[in-house]
């Protein structure tokens, strides 16, 4: 690898890391600094914008969108909570898994900012150590995102999957992500459940109780949904939403039994998974008065257009440095991926503590995969590896659950890297993906041979 190769790669690196700094935005605004080096410094060919994967984010950010408008999260969150609250003494377990379906229903983890207090107010109520539920339902909400069929992530890897032969479509995708992941949160909820000192034995909790007014700030008041009166509009707007899901996942289902010169007539996924969602946002817009403008302003309409920009802005940057050296990296990688080709899942995860995001990781990380001969299959059994970025607390679901948690025990750390979300979200990924492995080795026998070298 010669000089010039490796300061591009540099430039690279460092624009992804200075927009990591500045967060949200400006990630995929940095980018563009690194691409204009690339191009106009270094005289590189331009690469190519993920068009396909952004139109999807749009789509499913506009449903979702319009969803938050009509008051169908607050239905949502408010059944998630009645659960919760039946079951206390099991929140650890619970309440990961409530905001990793909510995850898989809406395609994105910024849902969850409702329910996050309410998780925390809970456990504190029920002597359980916020810590252990809180930091486990932050990781899970970021897990859901490779298992919900209208997510990037997975529509990407579906996208570019089969445009490099290797034709999966997003049931087959969800067989194998949805029952690894839960995994892997259960194993990370039991690693929690007596995760640091209970609440009655914690010094620093103690210390926290016996000023009166931090404890008033802890116990004197209560987060909850349950007093709001959800309208039979609100419910209908979900409804529209499980019905274009429905539909999607059983369109993908009907195609993989068609026969091949009649399945390519029809339109591509990414297409109908577009045309599916529009017309569910509408419908949501006609039938439950959803207001545009309150959908815009809403948190899950900003974070999608976050969303949208750092993908835009970190897959073209990372598309521009591979294709202009895919040569020299096939020769670099194809020695280790060919000898171990699970090793792509470290590459996967190092690229998303990165980029601080799944469908970025996907879009920019798979066509090199691919070009280096890893089967899709083993690509499949390493995408719950996609989700990383955990790794540095610095993800706006991470930053806000310590903030919600009243009792202090949710904690960023003093040496950054020692925080409450570490050792649960190591857990979850190395499980899931050892996980996920496993069923792909049951699904595709033929590639068995590849996992055990």
């Amino acid at each position: 690898m010669s000089i010039v190769v490796i300061v591009e790669l540099i430039v690279v690196l460092l624009a992804l890391y200075v927009g990591s700094r500045y967060g949200s935005l400006a990630l995929g605004a940095i980018s563009g600094i690194g691409l204009a080096i690339l191009v106009f410094g270094f005289g590189m060919k331009p690469g190519t914008p993920p068009t396909d994967v952004i139109y999807i984010i749009i789509a499913a950010v506009t449903c979702a969108g319009m969803l938050h408008a009509a008051g169908g999260m607050d239905w949502l969150i408010q059944i998630a909570e009645k659960f919760l609250r039946s079951h206390p003494d099991r929140i650890t377990f619970f309440a990961p898994l409530c905001t990793f379906l909510l995850t898989v229903l809406v395609g994105t983890g910024h849902v969850v900012y409702t329910l996050m207090p309410i998780i925390c107010d809970i456990s504190l109520k029920a002597g359980v150590r916020p810590e252990r539920p809180c930091a486990v339902a932050s990781i899970a909400s970021q897990v859901g995102i490779t298992c919900s069929p209208i997510a990037a992530a997975v529509v990407a890897f579906m996208t570019i999957s089969n445009a490099n032969g290797y034709n999966v479509d997003i049931p087959v995708i969800l067989m194998v992500t949805i029952p690894s992941c839960i995994i892997g949160l259960l194993a990370a909820s039991t690693a929690s459940y007596r995760r640091g000192k209970d609440l009655d034995k914690d010094p620093a909790f103690l210390a926290r109780c016996a000023d009166p007014e931090k404890y008033d700030y802890m116990y004197g008041s209560s987060a909850t949904t349950l007093d709001k009166k959800i309208s039979r509009k609100s419910k209908l707007s979900v409804g529209f939403l499980l019905m274009a899901i429905a539909s999607i996942v059983v369109f993908a289902v009907v195609r993989s039994f068609m026969d091949p010169k009649a399945s390519a007539a029809l339109p591509k996924m990414n297409i109908v998974i577009q045309i599916v969602l529009l017309t569910a946002a509408a419908c949501i817009i006609i039938f439950c008065k959803a207001e545009p403008k309150k959908a815009v302003g809403g948190t899950v309409s900003q974070s999608g257009m976050v969303a949208v920009v750092s993908i835009y802005g970190i897959a073209w940057l990372a598309d521009t440095y591979f294709a202009n050296y895919m040569p020299q990296m096939q020769s670099m990688l194809s020695g280790i991926v060919t000898k171990y080709p699970w090793s792509i899942a470290l590459v996967f995860f190092s690229v998303s503590v990165l980029t601080n995001s799944q469908g970025a990781v996907v879009v920019s990380m798979l066509p090199l995969a691919y070009s280096l001969g890893i089967p899709g299959p083993i690509l499949l059994g390493a995408l719950p590896s996609v989700y990383g970025y955990f790794f540095i607390p610095n993800y706006p679901s991470d930053i806000a659950t310590v903030n919600f948690d009243r009792s202090g025990t949710t904690v960023i750390g003093k040496y950054l890297l020692n925080h409450s979300f570490m050792m649960p979200g190591l857990i979850s990924v190395f499980v899931s993906t050892c996980v996920a492995y496993l069923i792909t080795t049951v699904l595709f026998p033929g590639y068995f041979a590849s996992f055990i070298i």
